[in-house]
């Protein structure tokens, strides 16, 4: 279930056949107001993407990846092929001359990745098997590739074909990632932040190589956000590394 309580809007008209509860004048309102409720999912939600400015992906612990429009709350596509719970998604943008397409990519639980199309709901391409499950994804839009983080960091291009991966991790694994300045990335495993740096060789190959490790954290890192250049990690404690 999802509650929608972006204030400001006035509640659409009913669609019968939308699964979606409108909140009555019986409330009082206020920037907080809820205006819809969305029900689909059969699980705890964990993700909201954004695709476009009509629409958005949601997705969590029952495997699916719903598709809705902003505007009604309407559910338009449902998304199936994931065994278990979704572990990472995020949206993945890339232009070929003058067109620009918008593809949803999803981790599981199952070991599998997969991409999306939301105009049609098709699964265009699977990676299956992997070493661990990926627990995070984070999109390079101008190396024009796209990073999974699990007991490896990897690297791959728009037709999902492997680039290049770090060596295995403990089985911690990264739980976040973040994108630095000068083709680097901070992710966070346990209690400690590694800056990896992607290079790129004559023959346009990707590399990835370990830069440095920050371990000052006491407890394990949950998120981290890019900030104008400064990666900001946040958990019981602030800290801001600057990578200018």
């Amino acid at each position: 279930m999802l509650r929608w309580i972006l204030g400001g809007r006035e509640a659409q008209g009913s669609v019968e056949k939308n699964p979606v509860l409108f909140i009555g004048e019986e409330q009082p309102k206020n920037w907080f107001t809820e205006l819809q409720v969305l029900k689909g999912h059969f699980d705890i939600v964990r993700f909201l993407v954004q695709i476009d400015d009509f629409r958005f992906a949601s997705a969590g612990d029952d495997g699916l990846v719903l598709v809705w429009n902003v505007e009604t709350g309407e559910r338009l596509l449902e998304l199936r092929g994931h065994s278990q719970q979704i572990t990472a998604m995020t949206a993945y943008t890339h232009t070929s001359g003058e067109n620009t397409h918008t593809s949803l990519i999803t981790a599981s639980s199952d070991r599998t990745l997969s991409l999306w199309d939301p105009e049609t709901g098709n699964r265009v391409q699977t990676v299956s098997d992997l070493q661990s499950s990926v627990k995070c994804l984070l999109v390079l839009e101008r190396l024009c590739v796209w990073v999974s983080g699990g007991n490896e960091l990897c690297v791959w291009n728009r037709d999902f074909q492997l680039q290049c991966q770090s060596q295995h991790h403990d089985d911690t694994g990264i739980s976040a990632m973040v994108e630095l300045p000068k083709n680097c990335i901070a992710a966070a495993m346990d209690k400690e932040i590694v800056i990896f740096r992607l290079t790129m060789s004559t023959g346009s190959q990707l590399s990835v190589a370990e830069v440095r490790r920050l371990s000052d954290h006491q407890d394990s890192i949950h998120a981290l956000i890019n900030i104008n250049g400064h990666c900001v990690l946040w958990l019981d404690v602030l800290w801001v590394e600057d990578h200018s």
